[in-house]
């Protein structure tokens, strides 16, 4: 980002900021039936406002989006939904639902619709991603900007500490769908949030210990299906990379460029497909919002403005 527009993404966020703490937008907590799934959500912001899509990850939840959704509804509509398996969604009993990723991005598509999103903006990240890839390859019309925060959307992002998981993919076996088990303990979710960082104690402990409670809640096997369907997100990249050249979305993919998972070669190929897509680094982990949430905010505002009608 040129210095330019550096300062008028720090005066953005000063303005936004001073509005919050003068009048904060109200966060609304609630539930939507969708497929029967209740889906939990986080809402702000005017009703006739952009709309913004926030979209979570893996140990995680729309918790991650405390401090930007009040930030963001200064000016849009933000809707913030906990994906199935995650948070506080749950499938209503004598529901059969299969944790896939296709299963999962037809209940958040379905829910954009209870909630009237004709239009809207999607941020995502990690899991987040492939759903909200499926949404703008099913939906290219709806989708006005992306914000990729740590959202792979091309194999080379793909980092060596997904060797288990590949190895599931090509042979999913009994036992190589119980190596992938570690991943859910929570000093494996601490770990996601805490590598790379370079000061620790900027992260929150309610973030790990929260999506460690969850997983106990609703049960590790939702989280394992997940992991083994994983590769068929890495399959449907051409149909996502051809949707980038078609309609060359306003992208903004912002990095923490130590994450052991997805790594910056993934940001960088954004601009392989998108003439539009804007790449920036952060100094610090996967969870990057969880200490760099100010910056995020700022460059994101100063992005939708730009952006987005």
């Amino acid at each position: 980002m040129n210095l330019k527009r550096l300062l008028l993404a720090a005066a953005t966020l000063g303005t936004a900021l001073s509005a919050s703490a003068e009048s904060p937008a109200q966060v609304h907590y609630r539930t939507a039936d969708v497929q029967g799934v209740s889906v939990f959500y986080r809402e702000a912001g005017p009703a006739d406002a952009p709309a913004v899509l926030l979209l979570h990850g893996f140990g995680a939840s729309s918790y991650m989006f405390r401090d930007l959704i009040p930030v963001l509804a200064q000016r849009y509509r933000v809707i913030a939904p906990d994906l199935p398996g995650f948070g506080q969604t749950t499938v209503k009993p004598g529901t059969a639902f299969d944790y896939t990723f296709d299963n999962v991005a037809s209940v958040i598509d379905a829910f954009t619709v209870e909630k009237g999103l004709d239009r809207y903006a999607i941020y995502v990240f990690d899991y987040g991603a492939p759903v909200g890839w499926r949404l703008a390859v099913a939906n290219p019309q709806k989708i006005t900007a992306i914000v990729s925060q740590n959202g792979n959307a091309y194999e080379e992002g793909l980092s060596a500490g997904w060797a288990d998981m590949r190895k599931a993919w090509a042979a999913p076996t009994a036992e190589n769908r119980e190596a992938l088990r570690r991943f859910n303990t929570p000093d494996m979710i601490k770990w996601q949030y805490t590598e790379g960082v370079r000061d620790t104690s900027l992260i929150a402990p309610e973030s790990y210990q929260l999506a460690s409670a969850a997983i106990e809640r609703i049960g590790v096997e939702p989280q394992m299906d997940l992991l083994l369907d994983y590769g068929s997100n890495v399959r449907q990249y051409p149909q996502l990379h051809a949707f980038f050249r078609q309609y060359q979305p306003p992208t903004l993919a912002i990095w923490g460029k130590n994450d052991p998972f997805f790594i910056p070669a993934g940001a960088e190929a954004f601009k392989r497909d998108n003439a539009k897509a804007e790449v920036r680094f952060l100094d610090t982990g996967h969870f990057a919002i969880e200490t760099h949430g100010d910056e995020i905010a700022a460059r994101m505002l100063e992005f939708l403005d730009r952006n987005v009608k």
